[in-house]
């Protein structure tokens, strides 16, 4: 939802009408879409249970039938996919329309929405410049524009990175509702950490509430400082001030990273689909911007040294990661849905793919 709600935000600056098809989950993500006309339709999902199957492809067709009906009287220059089952209803009554489309991947993996979708979109944009699982005969209409980001952390790597000497500043996150496997490893890395680095730690950590008390009461006993919190409201405000961030490799936490040139020690998530998350970490880690630890084989021991590691090349890291950002991914997908249609005021209409929502 957020490329395709950064997306909304720069068309509507160049003058398009926008609107946003979803399903109900997306309509709920607050702090996204604000006034854009939304529309919300059935997304039926296919899983690997039989049972699944005669109700999703049932809300798949309500859904493509909407989609249509919605089409006729808004008439689209164009319709652009954001990946995940509910934009597949909608882009579906494009193709069926003569509709002009467009598809964005957040991953270094292309999903398997925008794999069926592949061979008949007018264009893919891409975050990587390597993308898996592109067929050959579709690789003539990807282009690489990178995932947009907020400007807030855009803004970042415009500025010099935070001096080297005194307090060590870490973040540590693992998804909107920490991880499990960051609450039990590392303090306990830190704790391995050489008297002059673990003395001038200063570390913002996100955590489940379930393990809040006990990852708090651990920094306390190691005497570190550490503010512990299950959500992060002001994400872009603690980037600025990191030296370094521990946390997993999802398609926003790399774009954002690497836009504001922050080095990493990166953890992808085992159970990402098509293991998307390695793929993702792979560019920022050849560049020399982050470490990447699988979780099966982390230890604090191995966190521990990863730490020391970047610590003694923090500018550099930092440098490197910001080689490999693309700031002007937005204006990028803009210029390339744009493209797709030269009538004097298209008007767009997005589908998007949803993230879970927080209960």
């Amino acid at each position: 939802m957020v490329p395709a709600h950064a997306l909304a935000r720069e068309l509507k600056d160049r003058g398009h009408k926008v609107a946003l098809v979803t399903d109900a989950r997306g309509s709920k993500i607050p702090g996204l879409f604000d006034g854009v006309a939304t529309h919300v339709l059935p997304a039926g999902r296919l899983t690997g249970r039989p049972t699944s199957w005669l109700p999703g492809v049932r809300a798949i067709m309500q859904g493509r039938a909407q989609a249509r009906a919605l089409y006729k009287q808004r008439k689209p220059a164009a319709v652009i996919g954001f990946g995940g089952y509910p934009a597949y209803p909608a882009l579906a009554a494009a193709f069926g329309m003569g509709v002009k489309t467009a598809v964005h991947e957040q991953n270094a993996v292309l999903g398997r929405v925008n794999r069926l979708v592949a061979a008949r979109v007018d264009a893919i944009a891409t975050s990587y410049p390597d993308t898996a699982r592109v067929r050959a005969s579709c690789e003539d209409k990807v282009r690489l524009v990178g995932n947009p980001v907020r400007a807030e952390v855009i803004a970042i790597g415009t500025r010099p990175y935070p001096a080297v000497g005194g307090t060590f500043h870490l973040l540590v996150t693992g998804g909107s509702q920490g991880a499990t496997v960051m609450s039990r490893v590392v303090p306990e890395a830190f704790a391995l950490l050489p008297d002059n680095l673990r003395s001038r730690l200063s570390v913002v950590q996100q955590a489940r509430a379930e393990d809040m008390d006990a990852v708090r009461a651990r920094y306390e006993k190691l005497a570190i400082k550490a503010e512990i919190a299950t959500y992060l409201t002001d994400l872009p405000e603690r980037l600025a001030v990191a030296h370094l961030v521990i946390g997993r490799a999802g398609a926003s936490t790399i774009s954002e990273l690497t836009a504001a040139g922050r080095p990493a020690i990166l953890i992808p998530l085992p159970s990402a689909m098509d293991d998307h998350q390695t793929a993702n970490a792979r560019e920022m880690a050849d560049a020399g911007g982050a470490i990447v630890l699988t979780e099966a084989h982390i230890t604090p021991q191995r966190l521990a040294d990863a730490i020391a590691d970047l610590a003694a090349r923090l500018p550099e890291a930092a440098a490197a990661a910001l080689s490999v950002g693309r700031p002007e991914a937005v204006r990028l997908l803009a210029d390339l849905v744009e493209s797709l249609d030269n009538t004097t005021a298209p008007q767009l209409v997005g589908a998007a793919k949803l993230q879970p929502v927080p209960a």
